[in-house]
């Protein structure tokens, strides 16, 4: 929240203890923001593209996620993630 930037290759991985549906808000968030949902095995269960700063419209999963990782809105798309892909991450067991 409030950041006025993120560097290109950067993000934020926000974990949880469990697996459950999530659901992600952009009220004090001022950039667009690629949300991707994961699951506790890595795998990524749905992405939210370019969400828009500000918009109090929840963002929800769709499925039970343990984590969701943000990029700069548009990196998705750049790099061809989609649901289903695995995300490498010591959280996740991998």
């Amino acid at each position: 929240m409030f950041r006025e930037e993120m560097a290109p290759n950067a993000g934020m991985l926000f974990l949880f203890d469990r697996e459950a549906p999530r659901s992600f808000w952009m009220r004090n968030t001022l950039i667009p923001l690629d949300l991707i949902f994961i699951d506790s095995q890595g795998m990524i269960v749905s992405i939210a593209h370019d969400a828009v700063p500000h918009d109090e419209t929840p963002i929800p999963s769709g499925l039970p996620a343990a984590g969701v990782l943000e990029l700069n809105g548009g990196t998705v798309a750049r790099l061809g993630i989609k649901p289903g892909d695995r995300v490498t991450h010591r959280a996740f067991g991998l």
